[in-house]
């Protein structure tokens, strides 16, 4: 062959580009497995473990509506809600916003979008080191003991306390309040329990001019939080010592609600005896209170 013969000229091989994966998005957490159970989660129904696992895939997408960062933890009652690390107790949290909306998974994910952000603007998370006068709330509510399956017990008194002074100020008792129902729930640890008891003592309570404006305020106000940001806390409520008025009262009111929440819901009588009667089948002896015919510390 002539060395004249033109040169055929050669191009380089071309190769398509490698586009590297897009890394997983934190909301793909509907395909992270279930962490393993614990007694409380053992006893869901097969549809809230499936509206458990629907409302953690969105939590990345309500972090960002919350706090504008799809990457922050969120972290409810001292429990992390994590959409790539579930754990069995942020279950429990979860469940009870599935609960609390009949199962509806957008109307659950709303409730807990308003609960945090309910939460950041109340600033919940100060009240731990607010100080909130003794001689004002020492005598409204305490904590003591437990049931017998471990739940805290919130007692509450209404007949031994000054309206014109507790609720002198409507939003320093709010913040009290709230304060108190976030220290029972310190005491929850979501895995053997996810409730509480509370006992509603209206010893001493006048019928006629025993409430003011501000307490029937701060009493709305406080009702209406609880229900809109604390669901399904409520193992059982007490209402002791009432006056056979209010009873009917009290009557009048539960038929108003659903079945589930008057069954948690009793009107007890007064006297030691009557109110230990009705508690001890909640409340082992040694944890309730002397004054309840119990033998635990006084209140």
């Amino acid at each position: 062959m002539s060395s004249d013969a033109p040169a055929v000229e050669t191009k380089p091989e071309t190769q398509e580009p490698v586009i590297a994966p897009k890394p997983a998005a934190p909301e793909a957490a509907a395909t992270v497995a279930e962490p393993q159970d614990n007694e409380l989660t053992k006893k869901f129904t097969e549809e809230e473990r499936s509206g458990v696992k629907a409302l953690r895939a969105k939590l990345a997408e309500i972090a960002e509506e919350v706090y504008e960062d799809n990457t922050k933890h969120i972290t409810l009652w001292g429990v992390e809600l994590s959409p790539t690390h579930p754990t069995a107790e942020s279950s429990v949290v979860l469940v009870k916003f599935l609960r609390a909306r009949e199962g509806d998974l957008k109307a659950a994910e709303a409730m807990l979008i308003a609960t945090l952000k309910w939460r950041r603007e109340f600033k919940v998370d100060d009240l731990k080191t607010e100080n909130f006068p003794e001689d004002v709330f020492g005598k409204v509510g305490v904590i003591s003991g437990k049931d017998k399956d471990g739940r805290p017990v919130t007692y509450n008194f209404y007949g031994a306390v000054d309206p014109n002074v507790v609720f002198k100020d409507v939003d320093q008792f709010i913040r009290w309040r709230v304060n108190l129902m976030e220290k029972g729930i310190s005491l929850i640890n979501f895995s053997t329990v996810d409730s509480m008891v509370q006992v509603h003592d209206y010893a001493g309570v006048s019928l006629m001019g025993g409430r003011t404006p501000n307490s029937k305020a701060a009493a709305g106000k406080a009702s209406q939080i609880f229900a809109d940001y604390y669901p399904e806390l409520l193992h059982k409520k007490f209402f002791v010592s009432v006056p056979v008025l209010l009873t009917w009262i009290f009557y009048t009111f539960t038929k108003l609600l659903s079945p589930a929440t008057q069954n948690k819901m009793s009107v007890v009588g007064s006297g030691p005896a009557t109110i230990a009667a009705a508690l001890h089948p909640i409340i082992d002896d040694a944890e309730l209170p002397k004054r309840y015919g119990g033998a635990g510390e006084d209140i």
